[in-house]
């Protein structure tokens, strides 16, 4: 039996940036914690848009297109970057035939633990310290932009 959402994770202060995501059980590696909630802009629509630019919710999608979650999205919006995340998100096609991201942990989790994406920022040529990381990992690569 799925489960929902609301059933797996909560939205809280987080100690990395504003509010995040956290687990309210124990998630087993390979668990779907839910599919990216939004409203969809066709590819070349968003350019239209007045973004906000400090605190943004878009996935883009293979199709050019986006979902952006602050516009009808769910909890997973509130997954928070991580150069180690705990979790993956991926393409997919949904039933009705639309592409659709699903955000799945990549190893086991405990109840109480945040949960974590690697953003991989496309940014093009623009600067990466303009997307400073704030994860604080041994790791960190200092930057949200993708590992280049």
């Amino acid at each position: 039996m799925k489960q929902e959402i609301d059933d797996l994770i909560e939205v809280r202060t987080s100690g990395i940036h504003g509010r995040g995501a956290f687990a309210l059980c124990g998630l087993q590696r390979g668990t779907p914690v839910g599919v990216y909630g939004g409203r969809r802009y066709a590819a070349g629509e968003s350019a239209a848009r007045d973004w906000d630019h400090g605190l943004t919710y878009l996935f883009a999608l293979s199709d050019g297109s986006y979902i952006d979650g602050s516009e009808g999205g769910n909890a997973t919006r509130h997954i928070n970057h991580s150069c180690t995340p705990n979790c993956v998100a991926y393409e997919v096609v949904g039933d009705d035939g639309r592409s659709q991201v699903v955000i799945e942990t990549r190893r086991r989790i405990r109840a109480g633990d945040e949960l974590f994406l690697d953003y991989s920022l496309d940014i093009g040529d623009a600067d990466p310290d303009a997307y400073r990381c704030l994860c604080g990992r041994q790791r960190c690569r200092g930057t949200m932009a993708a590992a280049g």
